[in-house]
């Protein structure tokens, strides 16, 4: 029987150790090329633009999810800074820095944004933080609408914790450009239920 070469034997000890999975460590992969993303503003998506995050703020959304959050509401609470800190970036591009809560605050001026949009753009953010491996608890869910009178609908996006499939709304339309959305379980959003604290809440 030919024996197989030292070098041979060391090469493939080191071609399986690099095929281990990276996630074993617990860290998600970082990534120098900030991801682009869909945003739309103007009611209704009225609005459109593919751009690419700035480094600094994709840089800083990354560092957050550097170690795992220990829990799920840990993580919905790092989801929700993420997503105000990438709506901050993404204003500054789109002129949308100036958007206000609501629709009446608003209303008329550049920039501004209906829950469609929002619901939407938070929906394509957390896809990005889904894709880059940021999330450890939870997918991203379907965005959901509630209706109870026919002009009073209203959109969200949503995550599902992966434990017990539990599905929470996280909605940036109560509140100015850059705040922390409201972030509550859906069918407390979809039964209109108070709106949990929120420390960027007036």
């Amino acid at each position: 029987m030919r024996s197989v070469p030292r070098c041979a034997l060391q090469a493939l000890c080191t071609a399986a150790v690099i095929a281990l999975p990276q996630a074993s460590t617990g860290a998600p992969p970082l990534t120098e090329v900030p991801p682009a993303v869909n945003v739309c503003w103007g009611y209704g998506c009225d609005r459109s633009k593919r751009l690419m995050l700035p480094a600094a703020a994709w840089r800083s959304v990354q560092a957050m999810f550097a170690s795992p959050a220990p829990s799920a509401t840990a993580e919905r609470e790092r989801i929700a800074t993420a997503i105000a800190r990438i709506e901050t970036a993404v204003g500054t591009i789109t002129g949308t820095h100036a958007d206000r809560g609501g629709n009446i605050a608003g209303s008329g001026q550049p920039g501004q944004l209906d829950c469609i949009d929002e619901s939407r753009n938070t929906a394509g953010y957390l896809h990005i933080l889904a894709e880059h491996g940021l999330l450890r608890w939870h997918r991203v869910g379907a965005r959901h609408k509630r209706l109870p009178w026919i002009f009073d609908q209203h959109w969200t996006a949503t995550v599902v914790e992966h434990e017990d499939g539990s599905r929470w709304a996280i909605d940036a339309w109560f509140l100015d450009n850059g705040s922390r959305p409201h972030v509550q379980p859906l069918d407390a959003w979809l039964a209109k239920a108070e709106l949990p604290p929120n420390p960027d809440a007036p």
